[in-house]
């Protein structure tokens, strides 16, 4: 027994290595991180799902629904300034994104050829505007003589190309083999043709990527619309959220009859609506990301990288 003990070989103990501890506390930070950014929005809904009154009283962290509701989705749907700002943000996201879309693949193409003539002053330009602007009164004053104010075209045109996203694009052009660019002009194809049918196809990936972010620029927008704008019937869905949380008066929007019990109740109905508004607003582009997601990395390396 104790030959048998004696002859059992005592295993070393097993070294922590640093690679092996950085890998842990990365894991650990980027737990941390997931936690801080998705709980924001689990509390938003897990509110916008709760009763009014359990939610009003009550305090601190949320980790599910305070009873179950959908009678703050129900108000907000019924709104037609609700109803009316969500169809003029999908107006202002397809029309807005197609238009950036076209106007910067047609710029990058440009600039991303090396015979063109002022290259290098043309890109200066460009990249000048991404540090410094003519500010805020003299791109109002701009706007307005261009005859644009309170139209739609005041939110799609200003905002029509984005500087980095002209960049990153024309970075991502000048990737594709300048053979097959010469053998289709060899071909007799002309520029709109190798732009459409070869150079954009080749840059799927940026291409995705440049698509998200103009759909979440114009989905996001506001700013444009609160200076630009005086018919609320062309206002984006975020104007319409951003006053009603910024107003906190709740009793309008819900089209009461003033001095009916629903009406004095109102109140316990704010934070239920704010809420429900929120989710309305942002489910949409959350639902888009997941399938442009995969892209998004890729593209995003593509255009940042250079020759």
């Amino acid at each position: 027994m104790l030959a048998k003990q004696g002859s059992k070989k005592i295993k070393p103990a097993k070294k922590i290595t640093g690679g092996k501890i950085f890998d842990v506390f990365n894991v650990i930070l980027l737990i941390a991180l997931m936690v801080v950014c998705v709980y924001p929005l689990l509390y938003v809904l897990f509110a916008s799902l709760s009763d009014p009154y359990l939610l009003m009283q009550h305090k601190g962290l949320l980790y599910k629904p305070l009873g179950f509701t959908l009678q703050g989705y129900s108000l907000v749907f019924k709104n037609p300034s609700i109803m009316k700002g969500f169809l003029n943000t999908v107006f202002y996201v397809v029309a807005g994104t197609g238009i950036s879309i076209f106007f910067t693949a047609i710029s990058a193409y440009v600039l991303a050829q090396d015979e063109l003539l002022f290259k290098k002053p043309l890109m200066l330009m460009v990249t000048v505007t991404m540090f410094f602007s003519g500010g805020l009164i003299p791109f109002f004053l701009q706007v307005e003589r261009l005859g644009l104010r309170d139209t739609r075209w005041a939110i799609i045109l200003p905002s029509a190309i984005s500087a980095w996203s002209l960049i990153v694009l024309r970075t991502a052009f000048k990737k594709v083999p300048k053979s097959l660019i010469e053998s289709a002009k060899m071909d007799g194809a002309n520029d709109f043709t190798i732009l459409f049918k070869i150079v954009i196809p080749s840059c799927k990936a940026t291409m995705a990527v440049m698509v998200l972010m103009y759909a979440v620029g114009q989905w996001n927008s506001w700013f444009n619309a609160m200076i630009f704008l005086d018919d609320r019937g062309k206002y984006p869905l975020q104007l319409i959220l951003r006053e009603i949380l910024i107003s906190g008066d709740m009793r309008e929007m819900m089209n009461l009859p003033r001095g009916s019990a629903q009406f004095i109740q109102a109140e316990a109905y704010k934070g239920l609506i704010k809420y429900s508004t929120i989710v309305i607003s942002t489910l949409p582009i959350l639902c888009i990301y997941p399938f442009v997601q995969k892209h998004f990395v890729k593209g995003s390396m593509l255009g940042s990288l250079k020759e």
